[in-house]
């Protein structure tokens, strides 16, 4: 009679521990600490905003249809804003040279308040300087080349009706914040030396090695260079 008492009062034991480590485990931990096996995903980062008085700096990048739009505060190294998808382009690359060439320009523009075109038959509209001192001293012909909306393009940057919005917005605000001259950059494609190397037979060649030089000083420093034009070239200088 003992031994089955025994026997019984084990069993109570076993059996109670095994329900007391159940609980125990099963339990969520209140305070996870870094190392217990769970990925936390990072907080999105706030978007960035473009305040009164910062300066612009617009690059193309035709290739990969990219419009990016950069900004400065205070003087400080530009930051990337937003890149955007050119809706189209027309000609392919390669320079603009001759009015009827259907060419969309590459090179160093740039856009100005008396530039901007509020009732433009593409929504809205800014022009980008073509043809500049290097394309006149060179010869090139054409006129009322810009980034506008819509999705068609004769020489210029359609960007769609909602983008151009935003982008139009934006250099006015600039313009309104003090900035004259908003830089307008057009690169046939990102200018690594890997691609240089790719398009190295490319009739284009020698006028696309002038261009490098902006593109390598902006992409090391996120400054815009000065961009100057001596013996029908462009020579660019440190910003």
């Amino acid at each position: 009679m003992r031994n089955v008492l025994f026997i019984i009062i084990l069993v109570l034991i076993v059996i109670v521990s095994l329900l007391i480590y159940q609980n125990l485990t099963s339990r969520p931990s209140e305070d996870p600490g870094p190392d217990d096996g769970t990925i936390h995903p990072r907080p999105p980062e706030p978007e960035k905003q473009i305040k009164f008085g910062d300066r612009l700096y617009i690059r193309i990048i035709k290739a990969e249809d990219k419009f990016e739009l950069w900004f400065s505060s205070d003087n400080k190294p530009y930051e990337l804003y937003k890149s955007y998808v050119i809706c189209t382009y027309s000609g392919g690359l390669g320079p603009k040279k001759k009015q009827g060439d259907y060419k969309s320009p590459e090179g160093f523009y740039s856009t100005t308040k008396g530039l901007l075109n509020p009732n433009s038959n593409y929504h809205l509209s800014f022009n980008i300087g073509y043809p500049n001192a290097f394309d006149r001293a060179n010869g090139y012909t054409g006129d009322f080349l810009m980034v506008h909306g819509g999705c068609a393009s004769a020489g210029c940057y359609a960007m769609t009706d909602p983008i151009i919005t935003e982008i139009y917005g934006l250099v006015e605000q600039a313009f309104a914040g003090g900035q004259k001259v908003v830089p307008i950059h057009i690169f046939p494609f990102a200018m690594t030396q890997n691609k240089m190397n790719q398009y190295q037979d490319s009739e284009y060649i020698d006028f696309w090695q002038t261009l490098k030089p902006a593109y390598d000083f902006f992409e090391t420093s996120h400054r815009v260079p000065l961009v100057e034009v001596s013996g029908k070239q462009y020579l660019v200088k440190a910003g």
